[in-house]
């Protein structure tokens, strides 16, 4: 019975997550069609490329890796009933300190240096996430205002340090020096964009899987998501948890900005994070994924496949690259929008009737 209840659950889930893709794709072909393509071959060029090509397949996976970390590290927020706003921040604080550190510690071996380098991006999230998550822990201060702010103050610091302290004077643009070639993690194929860096990325999804799934902290933090005040009636420490959970998404960031910065960028750019940014694209993955593990895994390849295949709308045809900035904003519109509801459990239904 409760095997059924999660299927069906997961039906009407599945449901409201592609009928709003269905529509903003739906409009994007207006939008194709304005620029005088046909959007069957638009839409045909952007996923065959990206999902039907073997080069395509691994340049997604590659464009995945980040997006399945900052999809998680909003989720376990988000399920959580805490709202961390601040995931672009935490990113580009890490890919900033880590490009760096880079190219500071050269000397390195790789075998030493790549591992450090994303050991120091998950402390650079978390101390980042620290300054909210005490607010909110101890003072009840609304996590959503601090950490939206946050992510301005960072972007101007940011950009003051790579414009004039650490700016590399040998760039054609505003940039940091280049990280060392130890830094860069290797491909796993040579002909293959994908790095070591997707294997970190699939090790952290599996723990990250068992921990909502099968352990006492995944129940806690639903739980505290569902009713605050009844988890706190029951004994659970709450300020505890609000750190774990808000630190945790922070070290996500975190990792997601350094691996990043490593394994594609090789500099930190004003424009590392792109537009509108790995943060907010872990936005809508987790709202598209509904905030599980596998619904996130699965959106955020999708959601590279859009991005990997952009790519290649612009350069064989006349649709402007704009059209992913359209259909993402359109998903999000629409996705706030529960086309279809979940129908109440009829025993449910049932039993209120009687009791009346």
């Amino acid at each position: 019975m409760e095997k059924h209840k999660k299927l069906h659950a997961f039906k009407y889930s599945a449901i409201n997550s592609m009928i709003p893709v269905l529509i903003a794709f739906a409009i994007g072909a207006i939008a194709i069609i304005i620029a005088n393509e046909n959007p069957l071959n638009a839409y045909g060029m952007m996923f065959a490329k990206s999902l039907f090509d073997l080069k395509g397949i691994f340049q997604t996976l590659h464009v995945a890796g980040p997006l399945i970390l900052t999809g998680l590290a909003i989720a376990i927020s988000f399920k959580a009933g805490l709202f961390n706003m601040g995931i672009e921040g935490q990113l580009i604080s890490a890919g900033f300190v880590v490009a760096v550190v880079g190219n500071k510690l050269g000397h390195l071996p790789s075998g030493i240096l790549v591992p450090l380098l994303l050991v120091i991006g998950v402390l650079v999230g978390v101390l980042v996430a620290v300054i909210p998550t005490f607010l909110k822990a101890f003072y009840n201060v609304n996590e959503m205002v601090v950490t939206l702010l946050m992510n301005y103050a960072i972007v101007l610091v940011l950009e003051y340090l790579t414009s004039n302290i650490f700016r590399d004077p040998s760039s054609g643009y505003v940039s940091t020096p280049r990280i060392s070639s130890n830094a860069i993690p290797s491909r796993l194929f040579e002909d293959y964009r994908v790095t070591t860096f997707f294997i970190v990325v699939i090790a952290v999804f599996i723990a990250f899987y068992f921990i909502m799934n099968k352990s006492v902290l995944g129940y806690e933090i639903t739980a505290l998501g569902k009713n605050r005040h009844f988890s706190e009636a029951t004994g659970m420490k709450i300020q505890k948890k609000i750190i774990i959970i808000m630190l945790t998404s922070g070290a996500l960031a975190g990792l997601a900005g350094a691996g990043w910065l490593m394994a594609d960028k090789y500099v930190y750019t004003l424009s590392f994070s792109g537009t509108p940014g790995l943060g907010w694209d872990g936005m809508l993955i987790a709202l598209l994924g509904n905030h599980s593990p596998i619904g996130i895994l699965i959106a955020a390849i999708f959601y590279a496949v859009i991005k990997t295949g952009n790519q290649n709308i612009a350069i064989f045809t006349n649709v402007p690259s704009e059209i992913v900035v359209l259909l993402q904003a359109f998903i999000v519109l629409f996705l706030s929008l529960k086309v279809f509801v979940k129908p109440k459990d009829t025993n449910q239904i049932k039993e209120k009737k009687g009791e009346s």
